[in-house]
């Protein structure tokens, strides 16, 4: 079995294995998904190429479970079940501060409320092998061949732009559950009074179209601001769902998530019609 030859860790090696295994991470989960998909998908919660949940999870290996190296088999069950409770950490964290689920595993037998599930654990378990026995020794050597004045200066700018992208993700999920949020509240009832609206239209009372109108343009804003703000991590993560909104009000956000793809082949489709002509 090789052996990984474990450093003393200082805090700027730390930094920068973080950030080569985020990115690897990420190369990882991107590629995974766009052959499933059949599509590019930039995969990460971040905007930059990276997932943090992949640069934690071996800094907790490499930090750790040194005492487990010469125990394959401690090592295998231990990894499998830390990086199963990260992953179960992280989804129930997202869900609880953005109230949105970025994946879920509830349509594979043995899952935990759809967080994590046996065959991925099992799979954590092989890729902490592969990334801290064959992986990290190379990564190690590489990033021990830089001059520490680069590293230091490489960990600082990684960091730098790392919480740059952090600051502009929290205020997109912010305004994301902001709108959420709004939608919740006022989404059903909306929706209620819209149905009364149209009674009242039927009944021909006074005003009731005006009202009606208005009712129903506030709502179709709410929508359309709800599609708007979730579109990245749509795009991102194909399962991404709203728990607490009922129904009606995911498929309505489907609804026009499918017109604005429409609209936008559409426009994409006269473009190239019209380039044809002059050409």
């Amino acid at each position: 079995m090789p052996q990984i030859p474990w450093p003393g860790l200082s805090p700027t090696a730390l930094v920068l294995y973080f950030f080569v295994y985020s990115l690897l991470g990420w190369c990882m989960e991107t590629l995974y998904c766009s052959l499933q998909e059949r599509r590019f998908v930039p995969r990460g919660f971040l905007h930059g190429p990276i997932c943090p949940i992949y640069g934690v999870g071996v800094l907790l290996m490499l930090l750790f479970f040194k005492p487990l190296a010469d125990h394959i088999l401690v090592f295998y069950l231990v990894s499998t079940v830390t990086m199963s409770a990260w992953e179960y950490f992280v989804g129930w964290f997202l869900e609880a501060t953005t109230h949105m689920r970025y994946w879920d595993y509830s349509m594979y037998r043995f899952n935990l409320k759809g967080r994590i599930c046996l065959w991925v654990s099992l799979m954590w378990g092989v890729l902490s092998y592969v990334c801290v026995f064959w992986i990290h020794p190379p990564v190690e050597r590489l990033i021990a061949a830089i001059p520490a004045p680069v590293q230091t200066a490489a960990a600082a700018v990684l960091s730098l732009a790392a919480l740059v992208d952090a600051a502009l993700t929290i205020r997109d999920l912010a305004l994301m559950t902001r709108v959420i949020d709004a939608l919740q509240r006022a989404g059903s009832g909306l929706a209620a009074r819209l149905q009364d609206a149209r009674e009242a239209v039927a009944s021909a009372l006074p005003d009731a179209a005006e009202a009606g109108a208005r009712l129903k343009s506030k709502y179709s804003d709410l929508v359309a601001d709800a599609e708007r703000r979730t579109r990245r991590f749509r795009r991102v993560y194909s399962q991404l769902t709203a728990p607490r909104l009922d129904v009606h009000l995911r498929q309505a956000i489907a609804d026009k998530a499918r017109q604005v793809s429409e609209e936008r082949q559409a426009k994409q489709r006269a473009k190239k019609a019209e380039r044809a002509k002059k050409s």
